[in-house]
Formats: C-alpha cells, structure tokens, sequence
C-alpha cells in the first residue's frame, strides 16, 4: 500500500515496524542522498543528518531512507532490540505516525573494514526538484531472501544452501522483490542510477542470468562485501534512482 507522507514530501509503500518498503518524491520534489566519507555511529549519525537538514532548510521529516552499517548479523532477538532504539529516534522526529514508519532503510555487516558499533553510511532526503519534470526519484528499500511474512529462518528460500543453484534461487527471489517495490512505488525500473547487491558470496556466476538480464549493469552494479543484518541470509539488494549524490566527511 502507498502511503502519502505529506510532511517529507514523499509517498512510501508500507512496510514493517523498522522501515517502510520504499519511498518515491512527490511531484516537484527529488531525492538527494549524502554518504558519510566514513560511517558514524548511530547516535552521531543521526545529530549530523540532523544539522544538515538544518543547514539547507529542510525539516526532519524530510528524511527519506537510512543505510547503516553493523559489525555483524544480529539474531533476530538482537536485530529487534536494535530497532527499538532506532524508531525511537524517528518517532521523536516526527516520522512515525499511526504505527507507520515511512523511512526506507538498509542494514548490513562489512566483511572487511567493518564498524565498532552500528553506524550510518549514507542517508536520503527530499528536496525541491530543481531539475523540473524529469521523472521522480526513488529508493527501495533492501530486502534479503527471506519472505516476511513466512515464518524465520524455515522461510527463507534455499535455506543454508549457497550452491550456485541456491545463490540463483535467492537472487531471484530478491530481485523480484525489487522489481515488485519498484512496481508499487509506480516508479521507473529503466530510470535506476544505483543497484546495490550486499553477500559475501560469488555473484559473477549470476551477472549475465540475472543482473544484465534486468538491465542491472548498465547504470553500473555496486557488489558490497557484506552479508544481510540476520544471521543465516545470505544476500540482498536495494536499488534506487536518486540523481544527486553528496559525499561527507567523517566529521559531518
């Protein structure tokens, strides 16, 4: 279901109670996202996009979509625990109304290089589209291989399986998620600037059959050497279409 947010100037198609499945500009609005040089902490995070909302005049309902880094996969008792405190956050904000959380989100766990504690790595917001009708921009929110509304972990498809075949059988479960959120954002699958894919597992087996198959290389394929926020997934993705991308120093 989509879902206007009015106050940040986006719809988001519902999702569960830590992030909305996507998000999509109203018309006269685009999306820009800032990536942290280096990731901060939950906390810190949150006071910088916090100033830099400020400093460009938009309200902290504008924030549209997080994407954070973990030191590890949580179980699914630890990853519940973590979102208490993060949707805490955002209901102070303003954001969560009804029992609706609008934000988009991803949240997974560098292979090499990865943080202390759980940090921000990049953040999205609406702004007003100066760029006039150029189609809306979007984000959709990552999604790993496993069904939420299937019971955890007997639902997840290929099940500790990370043969080829059950690699394949996970990629494409979560691309036609993808596809799906896209559809339902009523946004323009042809117009990603981004695809995202998040495992530590061997994708070049699958980049013909199933990335440039959905027109996924052209834009440019970002492979993260990180594994899913729950232990046992094993993949996900998010994709977007956001035509402007900041970078910030560490320092915010």
């Amino acid at each position: 279901m989509l879902h206007d947010f009015t106050p940040g100037a986006y719809q988001f198609l519902q999702g569960g109670f830590p992030y909305s499945a996507g998000v999509i500009a109203q018309p006269g609005w685009a999306i820009q996202r800032v990536r942290f040089a280096r990731p901060l902490p939950v906390a810190a995070g949150f006071a910088a996009i916090e100033r830099h909302l400020a400093a460009i005049g938009r309200p902290l309902t504008a924030l549209c979509a997080a994407e954070l880094r973990s030191p590890s996969p949580f179980s699914m008792g630890g990853f519940q625990d973590f979102n208490r405190g993060y949707v805490d956050v955002l209901a102070r904000w303003g954001l969560v109304r009804d029992g609706l959380n609008p934000v988009a989100r991803s949240n997974v766990c560098p292979a090499f290089d990865a943080p202390a504690e759980p940090s921000f790595h990049a953040f999205s917001f609406t702004v007003p589209d100066a760029q006039g009708d150029a189609g809306r921009d979007f984000v959709v929110a990552g999604s790993g291989e496993w069904p939420e509304d299937q019971p955890f972990p007997e639902g997840i498809v290929a099940r500790r399986d990370v043969s080829a075949a059950g690699l394949a059988a996970k990629a494409d479960y979560v691309l036609r998620t993808m596809r799906e959120r896209t559809a339902g954002l009523q946004g323009d699958w042809q117009g990603l600037t981004a695809a995202q894919v998040y495992t530590v597992h061997d994708i070049h087996p699958l980049l013909r059959s199933h990335f440039a198959a959905q027109g996924l290389t052209a834009a440019g394929l970002t492979w993260f050497t990180c594994a899913p926020p729950i232990l046992e997934l094993e993949f996900e993705m998010d994709v977007r279409r956001v035509r402007t991308e900041l970078v910030w120093p560490a320092a915010g």
